[in-house]
């Protein structure tokens, strides 16, 4: 089989306005370079073992970034186009591939389109580059008349993407970047609504572009297989690990990762390391990983996991030395933080956080098996998960225990092995070989072979205490508010309605109904399905079930 790059991707995830400190509101009146003050991250980067970046929004706009104002120009808060080139150029040299937001579904009402259809009405050329113009409505901003936005937010202007002429002026941006930026490929903001002959599309522009182009989508529920394949996305966002990785250690459940690993590992049965996805325990958007641990300790066998099961994983910026980040109602900004690696310098050497992370980024960089093998389950219980990846006679094992006790078992296997993380060395016997890992803790065995003189010298990788980022602390015993309370679903399916014609709590219990025929559905994923209202996105979840 051959592989591409990103097949054996270790991402890093930067969000620009925050890590930069950039202004929350863009006034348009100046342009600052801090896209340069992010050079020094690059090797920060690559010492962790990172081998690519994603890093937006990048371009123009009014606030967040995800307003776009001028596809084609860098965000004046963070600096030029030739800022941009040389920073990517400068990725390049370090061997770090790079890959932007591509923010499709919606502009921002800055957007040239949008300000011809505020001033000619309809007698703009671009009143059919939106959805659902209607002149006899209006909204908040008294324009005159209403149109489809994401979210429920006026502020994002939904495009249609049927339209050929969007179309084209997409596939020129596309086209843009590479030329100018030498991107190499686009995570795909908000890809769980975007019209799938859209995606069609993109993907015959990838492949156009550059013969390794990747597309990478943020698809929240539904069947990722539906978007993953030939005609549409390389991969999507893997939300349904996200909240396993941590749920599962918060309840000592290693059987909600297993059974999570499993079904998405079966949803393509044609690669060796089942649909691959984007795995990540934290974002711009989710709370950090240090917030949502009850026991901080979880942090090792949670990032072991991370690097060790099937998919791509990524490091929001940040999460290796620790820090915290809790989701406030109406902001995003403590998720988004400016921070200064100087005050980070030997993090690698004294930080347990960081340097676990740069271990498991040296493993994964020299096993081809923890990126592209094939997944073998071999014990499970509550508190102990273990499994084997394998590709091409190189067989990789991997224990991991949210316990407070160590646990030593054995495992399947032929042959010596060394432990990664501590140095164990174990030779197999009678088909099997004895292990232990400590308590809240786990272990990579590798095959000797791979091993080099001086490689993975034993290390002790102990957790620090973590503090709260600024604006975090809470006091003791209070609960943090729910982002919005949740909606109470339809008693009952309506008949003869069309997906898009029912309503969100009608869309929910269809999503509820559907997921009782493939097995038990637990509280956690009921919640999952009443606390999502966003109707297209409810929409493309329904019909993403076999």
């Amino acid at each position: 089989m051959e592989y591409k790059w990103y097949d054996e991707g270790i991402f890093y995830h930067i969000y620009p306005l925050g890590l930069t400190s950039a202004p929350k509101q863009n006034a348009y009146d100046k342009v600052e370079h801090r896209l340069n003050d992010l050079d020094p991250w690059i090797d920060h980067i690559k010492a962790l073992g990172c081998n690519g970046l994603y890093i937006g929004p990048l371009f123009e706009s009014g606030s967040h970034g995800y307003d776009t104002t001028d596809y084609k120009k860098l965000d004046s808060r963070l600096g030029t186009n030739e800022d941009l080139k040389r920073f990517v150029a400068l990725c390049h040299s370090k061997g770090i591939r790079v890959i932007f937001d591509g923010v499709f579904n919606h502009v921002g009402r800055d957007f040239f389109a949008f300000q011809d259809l505020k001033q000619h009405r309809e007698g703009s050329r671009y009143r059919d580059w939106f959805c659902n113009v209607n002149f006899w409505n209006n909204n908040e901003y008294n324009d005159g008349f209403s149109y489809d936005n994401w979210g429920g937010y006026n502020l994002l202007v939904k495009l249609n993407q049927r339209n050929p002429e969007v179309q084209n002026y997409i596939r020129e941006v596309i086209f843009y970047w590479v030329q100018e930026f030498d991107v190499d490929g686009l995570r795909l903001d908000a890809a769980d609504v975007l019209d799938f002959g859209f995606m069609n599309m993109l993907r015959r522009t990838a492949n156009e572009v550059k013969a390794d182009f990747w597309l990478m989508g943020e698809v929240i529920h539904g069947e990722y297989s539906r978007w993953v394949n030939q005609e549409h996305l390389h991969c999507v966002t893997n939300y349904h690990l996200h909240k396993a990785l941590y749920s599962g250690h918060n309840d000592h459940n290693y059987f909600e990762i297993a059974h999570t690993v499993k079904r998405i590992y079966d949803m393509d049965r044609s690669r060796p390391e089942g649909l691959k996805l984007y795995n990540f325990v934290d974002n711009h958007d989710v709370e950090r990983i240090a917030t949502k641990l009850r026991n901080k300790a979880h942090f090792v066998p949670v990032h072991i996991l991370l690097y060790t099961l099937p998919g791509v994983p990524s490091l929001y910026y940040g999460s290796e030395f620790g820090i915290e980040g809790r989701k406030e109602r109406g902001s995003d900004d403590s998720l988004r933080p400016a921070l200064n690696l100087s005050e980070f310098k030997n993090a690698i050497r004294d930080n347990g956080f960081t340097s676990l992370i740069a271990r498991l980024g040296q493993v994964r960089q020299r096993s081809m098996a923890l990126s592209c093998g094939d997944y073998r389950q071999l014990l499970l219980t509550t508190r102990q998960y273990a499994f084997s990846r394998s590709l091409n006679g190189e067989t990789v094992l991997v224990l991991v225990n949210n316990d407070d006790a160590p646990f030593r078992t054995r495992l399947g296997a032929e042959g010596e092995y060394v432990g990664v993380l501590t140095g164990q060395r174990v030779q197999a016997a009678s088909g099997a070989v004895e292990v232990e890992v400590e308590g809240n803790s786990g272990e990579i065995f590798v095959p000797a072979s791979l091993m080099i003189e001086g490689d993975y010298q034993p290390k002790k990788f102990v957790v620090p205490e973590t503090k709260p980022a600024a604006g975090q602390e809470q006091a003791p015993g209070t609960v943090q508010a729910p982002e919005q309370a949740p909606v109470k679903m339809a008693e009952s399916i309506p008949a003869g309605k069309s997906y898009e014609e029912m309503t969100v709590e009608e869309l929910q219990k269809v999503i509820y109904e559907k997921m009782k025929q493939n097995g038990p559905v637990t509280d956690r994923m009921y919640q999952d399905i009443v606390n999502n209202v966003y109707h297209d996105s409810l929409v493309n979840w329904a019909k993403s079930f076999r």
